[in-house]
């Protein structure tokens, strides 16, 4: 009896080192996948401060709260769900759905672009006006929308870093890359938003130097929220834009993707030390460029069929 209780807990202590072991393969697999969609991380923390943009300040917590729901249902009801059915069943499938969010992603930003310029757009296309909580509704829907392509592209980086391990590995390394950047993506947009009432209460003090600093982040408010705006639509653009680049190359088409690379390559090495950034601001610029073309072209060929 003593020897067969002296093995059952070698076996006990031999399953727990293995549960060890799988849970630290577990974090450190789900670490570096979400290290990966770590750019993707920066697009999605642009874009979503534009959305509260225009609303009173005591709605900007509320409506960035219900988009992170929304993005959690995105990532976790959607696409974890689609994602583990696609890797078991249909894996080429992928890609095109990608590059169908990607094009998606460029023909919003490209929308964007129009406005500004004066062209015609959402804006112009609304003929009833909107009151406070439909405006609300529409920046909240609008802004879930685009999360699902961002988190689309998220879930998919994060999936093809644990390609080969088990279905349950794939789904948890997803669930905790998803949960994860959610959290860290609007506690930083939560905290940029309110960051001209946290200038408020720093102005209040009695430091000189505190008081300082408050006025500071309340007159630099409106200019880091604009510039936002403006990142944020160069961002949809950009990402949307890699996301062809990249699909095209995968499905066998590689072109603009190896032009792109090269282009990439030359001006890192004319660039010494700055060569890694000046080799990514060429492929930011190249990815750019073909998203701003094809959001362009469709945008044109849908406000055509609307009218």
């Amino acid at each position: 009896m003593p020897s067969g209780l002296v093995a059952l807990l070698d076996d006990i202590a031999g399953i727990t080192k293995l549960a060890a072991a799988s849970l630290d393969d577990v974090g450190a697999a789900a670490g570096k996948a979400g290290s990966k969609a770590i750019g993707v991380v920066v697009d999605d923390t642009a874009v979503t401060p534009r959305y509260v943009v225009g609303l009173t300040p005591d709605r900007e917590l509320p409506i960035i709260s219900k988009i992170a729901m929304g993005s959690l249902r995105n990532k976790l009801l959607i696409l974890l769900p689609a994602a583990l059915i696609l890797s078991a069943f249909a894996p080429w499938a992928i890609t095109p759905l990608l590059m169908l969010g990607g094009a998606f992603l460029c023909f919003e930003g490209a929308e964007k672009v129009l406005e500004a310029l004066g062209g015609a757009g959402h804006a112009e296309e609304e003929a009833a006006p909107m009151d406070a909580a439909e405006l609300e509704q529409s920046k909240i829907s609008g802004a879930i929308r685009t999360d699902l392509i961002l988190s689309a592209e998220i879930m998919a980086i994060a999936l093809a870093d644990v390609a080969e391990s088990p279905l349950l590995t794939q789904a948890i390394v997803l669930v905790l890359v998803g949960v994860g950047i959610t959290v860290m993506v609007y506690g930083v947009v939560g905290l940029i938003v309110k960051m001209d009432d946290i200038g408020l209460h720093l102005a209040k003090r009695r430091a000189a130097a505190t008081r300082a600093l408050g006025r500071g982040l309340v007159r630099g408010m409106p200019v880091l929220m604009e510039t936002l705006s403006v990142v944020g639509t160069a961002a949809m653009i950009w990402v949307g834009g890699g996301i062809l680049v990249h699909g095209l190359d995968v499905l066998g088409l590689h072109e603009p993707a190896g032009t792109i690379h090269h282009a990439a390559e030359a001006v890192a090495h004319a660039s010494g030390a700055l060569g890694g950034l000046t080799g990514w601001l060429v492929t930011a610029l190249g990815s750019g460029l073909l998203g701003l073309a094809v959001g362009g072209a469709i945008a044109f060929v849908v406000h055509k069929i609307r009218h």
